[in-house]
């Protein structure tokens, strides 16, 4: 349980990087996990009244606000069409409709969660974040970032020509995930980005072209695993070059003919 003594609905982004660089402020999002802890929060800011809550598409590539919720990244055609629908795949998994309903983009990102799904896939696209006062940073640049008190604004994809695919373990359907894997080839190179690990997502690039088998070997080897509850360290290992070559395939990159190996199993756990 967490106590809240202040509640501001920002009017504009200046005033919410001003009350956000105490301590004891915090920006909201859909305030799920802040649910799970504990502690007084003194100022929660609300960012609802800033117009962050869009997905705005063009020629170029799609603007997404930090209050976009992770349902409206699963059900928006535009963004599914052009990632062939790893987005969608990546978010349907995540506990329920309810959850999903209150689940910001922004506070996916912002966390750098081990378990997060939208980081694994955003990682795979042509990706930057907007922060308010840190401007246009690479998601991948983002990722290894500490945290400051900052605040992250939008989310922009460029529609660079590119194919993706996106797999996970589970041990059930809505539970955190095991291992998460997303793949793509944006701009011709070929990427794998390895979430879950337990820790946060790891973006391998196939810089020397490397068929899909060599490839997942190349990841398995190079992708640092830990172990917790849902899997031990090896068998993640097992899982980034298994899970990283069905991706390849299901994007089109690879041709298994039929061949492509079934992971094994730890716990009844089983792919999505």
């Amino acid at each position: 349980m967490f106590t809240i003594k202040n509640y501001v609905r920002a009017q504009s982004l200046e005033e919410a990087w001003t009350l956000n660089q105490k301590r004891s402020s915090r920006i909201l999002g859909g305030m799920l996990w802040l649910k799970m802890g504990r502690g007084t929060v003194q100022t929660a800011i609300d960012l609802s009244d800033l117009g962050l809550d869009t997905i705005e598409e063009t020629e170029e590539g799609f603007s997404i606000g930090a209050m976009v919720t992770l349902r409206q990244l699963e059900q928006h055609p535009g963004l599914n069409q052009y990632t062939q629908n790893a987005v969608e795949k990546a978010v349907r998994d995540i506990v329920g409709v309810q959850f999903r309903n209150l689940a910001t983009l922004g506070g996916s990102l912002w966390g750098r969660f081990g378990f997060s799904d939208m980081l694994t896939v955003f990682l795979a696209m042509d990706c930057q974040v907007e922060l308010y006062k840190g401007g246009l940073i690479p998601l991948e640049t983002f990722l290894t970032m500490k945290h400051d008190r900052d605040i992250l604004v939008r989310v922009l994809v460029k529609k660079t020509p590119a194919h993706f695919a996106y797999t996970a373990m589970r041990i059930q359907r809505t539970d955190f995930p095991v291992l998460t894997c997303a793949v793509s080839d944006v701009g011709g190179v070929q990427r794998a980005v390895i979430g879950a690990r337990p820790n946060k997502a790891m973006l391998v690039k196939n810089e020397d072209g490397l068929p899909a088998e060599a490839f997942a070997e190349y990841a398995a080897q190079v992708v640092p695993t830990g172990s917790n509850m849902r899997g031990s360290a090896a068998y993640r290992t097992h899982l980034v070059q298994v899970l990283t070559q069905r991706a390849i395939a299901e994007m089109g990159g690879a041709n298994c003919y039929g061949n492509c190996t079934e992971p094994q199993r730890e716990n009844h756990q089983r792919p999505h």
